[in-house]
C-alpha cells in the first residue's frame, strides 16, 4: 500500500489590520480581517521537518503590515493581489498564494474629520488566487441583512402528512445575503463595481415580486449579470429569516399581517449560481474559496 501526501497548504488566518490615512484633519479608516495561505513544493516540511522552503506564518502577517504602511490598502481587491504576487514572485518554493480580506465598514458621523460608527455587520469581501503567472478574482459581500413586509408569497407546494405549513399570498420576506460574484477581463473598477452590484441586489430584492425565495435569487443574480459585464457569475446563499403570524384568536384580536413572531432558527436555506453562458472559463477562482 502506497501512502502519498495530497494537496495542503498553509498561512496566517484572521490577521486583523486597522489603518489610518490622514490628510490634515480629515482621516479615512481601513478596517480589515486578512488570510494568507501559501501553496508550493512544501513536500519536506509534511514528510522529515525540512522547513528550508517554510515562509512562516508570523512573516506572511508581518508582511500584511509592512504593505499597509508601504502603500496605502486602497480596494481589498488590489491589496489581496499585491500580497499574493509577492509571496509567489519572493519565495522559489512558493507557486500559489490565496488570499482572502474582510472589509468591516465604518460610517463617518456626520461633521466629524475623524469620528466613526460602525456600519453593521455587512462586510465587503474578496478572495484572490495568484498562480501560475495568473491572478483570479471573486469579491462579495456578507451579512447584508434585507426585509420587504409585503410583495412576497409562497403556495403550490406539495403536500404530505408532514406538512403543516400554510400558503400565503402576503408574507414578510427577509434575509441575510451572502454573495460571490466572479470577475473577468481587465482594467475594473472594483470600488465602482461593488457598489453597482450591491445596489442592483438591493433593488432587485426590492422590486420583484416574489412567488418564492428561489425566484428572488434567480432574478437578483440575473440582473447583475445584466447589468455589469465584468462580472461572470454570481453566487447567492439566502437565509430566510422567518416571520411567523402570531396567533391572536384567543385574545379576541384580529391578526391581519400586522404582528409577526421573528424566528432565527431553524431557517430555510436557498443557495444558487446564475452564470453567463459565454463566460471566461473560472480557472482557480473558486478554487480560492475551497480549502484546497
Amino acid at each position: 500500500m502506497a501512502i502519498t501526501l495530497g494537496p495542503n497548504q498553509y498561512g496566517k488566518a484572521e490577521v486583523r489590520l486597522v489603518t489610518v490615512r490622514r490628510e490634515g484633519t480629515v482621516h479615512h479608516l481601513k478596517d480589515l480581517t486578512v488570510s494568507t495561505s501559501l501553496r508550493g513544493d512544501l513536500a519536506a516540511t509534511h514528510l522529515t521537518g525540512d522547513n528550508a522552503g517554510v515562509v512562516a506564518t508570523d512573516t506572511q502577517k508581518n508582511t500584511v503590515y509592512a504593505f499597509a504602511k508601504e502603500s496605502p490598502v486602497g480596494e481589498i481587491e488590489d491589496f489581496a493581489l499585491r500580497l499574493g504576487r509577492h509571496f509567489v514572485d519572493s519565495h522559489q518554493h512558493i507557486s500559489g498564494a490565496r488570499i482572502l480580506i474582510d472589509e468591516h465598514g465604518w460610517n463617518r458621523i456626520s461633521g466629524h474629520d475623524h469620528a466613526f460608527s460602525q456600519a453593521g455587520s455587512e462586510k465587503r469581501t474578496t478572495a484572490v488566487t495568484v498562480q501560475d503567472g495568473q491572478a483570479w478574482v471573486v469579491s462579495g459581500l456578507d451579512d447584508l441583512v434585507v426585509l420587504k413586509s409585503t410583495g412576497s408569497e409562497f403556495h403550490g407546494f406539495p403536500r404530505d402528512e408532514y406538512t403543516t405549513l400554510a400558503e400565503t399570498n402576503d408574507r414578510i420576506l427577509a434575509t441575510a445575503v451572502t454573495a460571490r460574484w466572479r470577475y473577468q477581463g481587465d482594467g475594473i473598477d472594483w470600488a465602482t463595481s461593488h457598489a453597482e452590484v450591491r445596489r442592483i441586489l438591493l433593488e432587485t430584492f426590492a422590486d420583484k415580486h416574489s412567488l418564492s425565495l428561489q425566484q428572488t435569487l434567480y432574478a437578483m443574480g440575473e440582473a447583475v449579470l445584466q447589468e455589469r459585464e465584468e462580472v461572470a457569475e454570481v453566487r447567492l446563499s439566502l437565509p430566510n429569516k422567518h416571520h411567523f403570524l402570531v396567533d391572536l384568536s384567543p385574545f379576541g384580536l384580529k391578526n391581519d399581517n400586522e404582528v409577526f413572531f421573528a424566528a432565527d432558527r431553524p431557517y430555510g436555506l436557498i443557495e444558487g449560481v446564475v452564470l453567463r453562458d459565454d463566460a471566461e472559463e473560472p480557472g482557480l477562482a473558486w478554487h480560492t474559496l475551497a480549502a484546497f
